[in-house]
């Protein structure tokens, strides 16, 4: 589910919709959790789909770490890509502002821990990194993780309105990385080898 304070727009003619914020989200906010509703199908699923399908799922769901494709209800599928993204997933099946998030302001993940089928070349932002590929997990986990673990402790300080979404054991495993008596698991638990499934 994505936050509440979310709205679908129009962004431009090469990305499409997008989803932005309608107030100001602080940095450590969750912005997205993965729940009930979001559709999940089998690794090898799609392969019985019609075409037209299979490149609906493909343009709008990610990968997990199991090779399953999440197909999310809301507006959250149109989430775009930064290389600069303001929300970085968690291997706790959440998202988090990794910077405040300014009204009217996109929110955008980087699609290199979404587990692709084959990469991309979105539009230029002026960075180094130019293409998105299956395998970014292992080449930037590293740098993902030094965002997100400072987080931890301001999650809890601020409002959540998606906190409830989470199970009790995330909850409790939070306090515990905020409390530093566990260590964050690193996002290189997000990655799925992309040779072992494709659609």
């Amino acid at each position: 589910m994505m936050h509440p304070y979310t709205r679908l727009k129009w962004i431009n003619d090469q990305k499409g919709f997008g989803v932005v914020a309608t107030r100001f989200i602080p940095k450590g906010t969750i912005t997205w959790v993965q729940d009930e509703l979001d559709r999940v199908f089998q690794p090898e699923e799609p392969e019985n789909f019609k075409s037209a399908a299979r490149e609906q799922l493909e343009k709008y769901s990610f990968r997990n770490s199991k090779g399953e494709h999440i197909l999310c209800w809301d507006i959250a599928k149109y989430i775009n890509h930064s290389f600069k993204s303001n929300c970085l997933s968690t291997a706790y099946n959440f998202e988090v502002a990794v910077r405040d998030i300014l009204i009217n302001e996109e929110l955008t993940d980087d699609y290199g821990y979404l587990n692709l089928s084959e990469s991309f070349v979105p539009e230029d932002e002026g960075v180094v990194r130019k293409t998105v590929f299956p395998d970014d997990i292992p080449k930037f986990y590293k740098q993902w993780d030094k965002q997100l673990e400072p987080l931890f402790p301001v999650i809890e300080k601020l409002e959540q309105p998606l906190l409830d979404l989470l199970s009790e054991e995330v909850r409790t495993e939070i306090k515990q990385v905020a409390s530093g008596k566990k260590k964050m698991p690193s996002t290189k638990n997000l990655y799925f080898q992309p040779e072992k499934s494709r659609i």
